[in-house]
């Protein structure tokens, strides 16, 4: 056959499909019971989303509507692999991972957040993570004690 009649992909098609993998963090992959259930979700939505590109005919679209579903899979599988489960809070004396902890700053704003993994955190719901500023200098602390946090003081409240 000769070779004007093979299709070839491009070198800019190439690069399109070419998507680098998500970071994965150097700590350790603490998750909550509903971190892990999000991460196994996570991770089927990723494979039935590159599942769903393997029907597109034109296999230079294919790739490039497959990569990133392709590469989240590759992460969230990792991120399984790697996962340790921790057990809920069995006291509310300290801060500890999983507990949801009710602090005022300075300026009299109060905020509660629930300290969770990395993949589950999101402020804005709520949840910060362990590894964050905030998290890592309430942890083993008590109602009524007082942190600094960038400069900040916060004083915990309440821990649930």
């Amino acid at each position: 056959m000769a070779v004007a009649f093979t299709k070839e992909e491009s070198f800019e098609t190439a690069s399109e499909t070419l998507i680098p993998d998500r970071p994965i963090s150097p700590h350790p992959n603490l998750v909550t019971e509903a971190g892990l259930k999000a991460l196994e979700l996570n991770l089927s939505q990723a494979r039935e989303a590159y599942e769903a590109t393997l029907g597109i005919d034109d296999i230079n679209e294919r790739r490039r509507q497959g990569a990133a579903p392709l590469r989240d899979a590759r992460y969230f599988a990792a991120r399984l692999g790697t996962a340790q489960l921790m057990p809920a809070p069995t006291s509310s004396d300290t801060v500890a991972f999983g507990s949801l902890v009710t602090f005022e700053r300075e300026d009299g704003r109060v905020q509660i957040y629930r300290i969770v993994g990395e993949d589950e955190a999101d402020p804005k719901a709520g949840s910060i993570s362990y590894v964050s500023p905030v998290a890592r200098v309430l942890i083993g602390k008590a109602v009524g004690d007082v942190v600094d946090a960038g400069g900040q003081e916060l004083e915990i409240i309440a821990i649930a």
